[in-house]
């Protein structure tokens, strides 16, 4: 990193990448959108439609491991480029199936799980990239502008999803994120990313087992990961029952579900907002992490457990403002401890854990909403988070890791 670049943020590669990750992004929400509707027009089933989306994220996250591993072996840049091209010449052919009307399930099926794979591949590349083009005290910024990408990518995709199905089609849609994937890797393969040759053992195994030694050996790591494990996994149970909650209560209804989840989305886009241009002091980030994580679950707590959507949605949107101060300081603190020849190993196993976790969750929530009360299911889902990361104020390995200098 250069000399000049110390305290910026807006740097030429962070540039490079953050307008790659906002088209491409956009195209991934297109691609959603359009896969979504384009199955249940085909196939007129819902549960098809979820179990193709479920079944082509596996692969990804049983990759993880030796995507980690790849990452830290390969140079960076170069295999984030190859991945973006080798996604846009999957969704090209896609697209034509879908011009020409011979396109099939499986080719979709087929499609997302080479798109899994990469994506395993792409974005731990991004997340351990940022370190070599950054300063860490402007970590937590870059990573909020990144989230501001995939969050208002999701919100603009779900406004206006459905209206671009209608007006230009799967097809279109499919080219869209296939030239959205071209843009990605055009832009990134001007990123100027430090030249390394790291030491390669005789083969991947002992890399990777090198690399869960060290993430078991560093404590405050280890707690880090743990945690944001521990998170996922139970807001996922909680998140999943909203929709239900919603559709089953007379006074609220799906439409009001769709209101209640844009402001909520609206609270994350603020909090990353204002993290992009707010630099946290280090003395006091653990205090900041901790009241975060109080506070969004306080507040996510109350907002559900209100009968008026006027007085339940202003809680529901502060919550988000502060999941996001979390998410923002979790991801930084790890790329900012983590050695360079170690964070593609560290966040392929973030990944692997947390998506891994998800559809467990998902089912778990789904159960219990079977016997008792959503609104209590969604209450103690959150309530265990705070719980459960609350005690860490007071733990010395996790308040030296997260407060780095």
């Amino acid at each position: 990193m250069s000399k000049n670049n110390e305290d910026k943020l807006w740097s030429r590669g962070f540039i490079l990448i953050w307008q790659g990750q906002l088209v491409s992004t956009l195209g991934d929400a297109a691609y959603s959108i359009a896969l979504g509707f384009w199955i249940l027009k085909v196939t007129g089933s819902t549960a098809l439609m979820g179990t193709l989306m479920a079944a082509s994220a596996l692969p990804g996250v049983l990759t993880s491991p030796f995507a980690g591993v790849l990452i830290d072996r390969m140079n960076k840049k170069s295999l984030m480029v190859l991945m973006d091209i080798f996604r846009g010449m999957v969704m090209i052919l896609i697209a034509i199936a879908a011009y020409s009307g011979a396109i099939a399930v499986w080719m979709v099926f087929v499609a997302g799980i080479l798109l899994s794979i990469c994506g395993s591949l792409f974005r731990p590349g991004v997340n351990a990239s940022l370190p070599d083009l950054l300063p860490k005290s402007k970590l937590s910024n870059a990573n909020s502008m990144l989230s501001m990408v995939s969050t208002g990518a999701n919100m603009i995709g779900n406004v206006i999803g459905g209206f671009l199905y209608l007006s230009l089609g799967a097809p279109l849609l499919f080219l869209f994120n296939s030239l959205s994937y071209f843009f990605s890797g055009f832009s990134i393969s001007f990123v100027r990313l430090p030249k390394r040759k790291p030491e390669r053992s005789q083969n991947i195994f002992y890399d990777m087992k090198v690399g869960f030694h060290f993430m078991l050996k560093k404590k405050g790591l280890r707690y880090m990961l743990l945690m944001a494990a521990v998170i996922n996994f139970f807001a996922y149970i909680g998140i999943v029952l909203f929709l239900p909650m919603f559709e089953t209560t007379s006074y609220l209804g799906a439409s009001m579900y769709g209101i209640a989840m844009a402001c909520f989305m609206g609270g994350c886009m603020a909090g990353y907002i204002a993290l992009s241009i707010i630099t946290l002091p280090s003395v006091y980030r653990l205090h900041y992490f901790i009241s975060a994580n109080a506070l969004s679950t306080i507040c996510i707590i109350v907002g559900v457990n209100q009968r008026l959507l006027g007085i339940m949605i202003p809680f529901l949107a502060i919550g988000g403002f502060f999941n996001s101060v979390v998410n923002v300081i979790m991801l930084s603190s790890v790329q900012a401890t983590t050695p360079n020849d170690m964070r593609g190993k560290v966040f392929a196993f973030l990944n692997m854990t947390t998506q891994s976790l998800t559809p467990l969750a998902m089912a778990i929530g789904g159960v219990l909403a079977s016997f008792f009360p959503i609104r209590l299911i969604i209450s103690l889902s959150f309530f265990v988070i705070m719980i459960f990361v609350t005690p860490f104020l007071f733990v010395k390995d996790f308040k030296d890791f997260i407060n780095y200098e």
